[in-house]
């Protein structure tokens, strides 16, 4: 895939969701096309998301190993390594098996700092053939910055990903 300039990215940045994710969604399907190595689609995933929407500071996924979950590829500061599964966003969504979206993780009930210049976070959960691989994460540093569309869009990328991916 093909750098963008800057000034590309920012108007795409604007886009209106529907948009933004249908593009995000057609961009990973010609990253995943052919290529079924879950880490290496974890990464061309995580770059493009991270490249793509607007006012993140972290996107990536954690794998899960045993009963914790452990850094894979991402984008962004570095981060903590191993989640305890039911521990902090990731944690629960995992431990859920259902997207947490987070409005102000200060307020969310055992939240782990990474980074404390995150306020947000959204984590969709990553499942293949009906097993819990890992989660896919989303921070930013504005509070409110996720909605449900974007939940819904990272679900359904997400849902590319697994797809291509063999595991």
């Amino acid at each position: 895939m093909a750098h963008q300039p800057v000034a590309q990215t920012a108007t795409a940045n604007r886009a209106a969701p529907a948009d933004l994710y249908a593009d995000l969604h057609q961009a990973l399907g010609g990253l995943l096309a052919g290529e079924p190595d879950f880490i290496a689609n974890c990464a061309n995933f995580s770059a493009l998301v991270y490249a793509t929407l607007p006012d993140l500071n972290w996107a990536g996924v954690y794998i899960l190993r045993g009963a914790e979950l452990v850094l894979g590829p991402f984008q962004g500061r570095p981060a903590c390594v191993r989640i305890a599964m039911g521990r902090g966003v990731c944690g629960a969504a995992a431990a859920r098996r259902a997207s947490v979206l987070v409005e102000d993780v200060h307020a969310f009930p055992d939240h782990i700092v990474c980074d404390p210049v995150s306020r947000s976070e959204l984590v969709v959960p990553l499942i293949k053939d009906n097993a819990l691989v890992g989660v896919f994460d989303m921070d930013s540093p504005s509070p409110r910055r996720f909605t449900a569309a974007d939940q819904a869009g990272i679900e359904a990328a997400a849902a590319l990903l697994m797809g291509a991916s063999r595991i």
